[in-house]
């Protein structure tokens, strides 16, 4: 945990008293914030506009590892993977919800840090925090964040719409986070051993950077928007590309072609990958958190995309008869399976 000159304890202030501290720096941006913090509800009008509403869980142990992940990473990572969700329905985040639960190792100053970093990825993204709760905890520290976002109804876009022939996207380099999470477990591995010994990060910062800091792909969304791209289905990467492109299959009743040769990895995890004994190809595959956007995309608006550098065409849908296959890069075809992250594996 992290050693501070100043500690204030939580008690000192109460929950009410901790509220007003944590957010009393947040602003609205947004004019469908009618009401924000400090009020029973928060009170929100979206003008005719269709509202998405998201939620995730974050909890000590299972989500992240306070051993390396600094708290102000946290708060701005706990702010992007629900963001996140909002863009993968092509939606615009407009608020959210904080609620966290810790336990007394938390001082106030450290609660500070995590939420400087919620201030971060607000600010950045344009989203109104309206509310949330505060709570103690026996098991360490759990967040929970809901966020809202708005679109017209004809631009939201589902998993379950995709048609045999759209071209598969993605977009961004895959298997970084998943990388990141390697080196870390290994540095934390060997401290635990010898806490004499420094860690080993040198020429690491792209990896650690996609596991700690992950970036919701706003600009992506302002893509399409500008060029008139609405993708025919869409999810974020957040369990791995397997597991994501199934999902896509499963829902549009459609089967898959994906080709290795175009599973686009950064060099930087190349690298890491092969100086860990993996393959870059499986870490892509199989690797969480890269909170990438998976789209389908109509084969007659290939053009609209191709001067985007961060857009990758990884394959096609097919009939569900084909199945979901890889095409490796020595042609031969292999069953696609979800080997990605599972919230209750053991």
């Amino acid at each position: 945990m992290y050693i501070m000159e100043q500690r204030t304890e939580i008690a000192e202030l109460g929950e009410f008293g901790l509220i007003e501290h944590l957010t009393k720096n947040f602003e609205t941006h947004n004019a469908s914030t009618v009401m924000g913090v400090g009020d029973d509800a928060a009170v929100l009008d979206h003008f005719g506009k269709q509202t998405v509403v998201t939620t995730d869980l974050l909890i000590e142990g299972i989500h992240f590892d306070l051993m390396y992940t600094p708290l102000k990473h946290l708060g701005y990572k706990a702010v992007m993977v629900n963001l996140s969700d909002v863009y993968a329905m092509n939606a615009t985040p407009t608020q959210i919800t904080m609620s966290i639960a810790i336990s007394n190792r938390f001082s106030l100053e450290a609660l500070d840090e995590f939420y400087e970093g919620v201030f971060i990825a607000c600010e950045k993204h344009g989203v109104d925090l309206v509310g949330g709760d505060t709570s103690s905890s026996n098991k360490g520290f759990i967040i929970s964040v809901t966020a809202i976002g708005e679109a017209n109804a004809d631009k939201i876009v589902k998993r379950s719409t995709a048609a045999k022939g759209d071209l598969i996207c993605v977009t961004g380099d895959l298997g970084g986070a998943f990388l990141g999470l390697t080196l870390m477990e290994r540095e934390k591995k060997i401290y635990l051993e010898n806490p004499q010994l420094q860690p080993d990060l040198e020429n690491e910062d792209y990896i650690v950077g996609r596991l700690l800091k992950p970036e919701a792909r706003k600009d992506m969304i302002e893509f399409f928007e500008k060029n008139d791209i609405l993708p025919s289905a869409m999810m974020d990467v957040s369990d791995g590309i397997s597991s994501e492109v199934l999902h896509l299959c499963r829902q549009s009743n459609l089967g898959c072609v994906i080709y290795e040769e175009k599973i686009p990895v950064s060099e930087a995890s190349r690298k890491a990958a092969y100086k860990f004994g993996l393959d870059p190809t499986v870490c892509a595959l199989n690797g969480g958190e890269d909170y990438e956007l998976i789209f389908t995309l109509k084969q007659e608006d290939h053009d609209k995309i191709t001067l985007n550098e961060e857009i990758s065409v990884i394959g096609y849908m097919t009939d569900i008869t084909d199945g979901c296959k890889l095409l490796t890069k020595g042609g031969n075809r292999f069953d696609i399976t979800a080997q990605g992250w599972n919230a209750f594996q053991k």
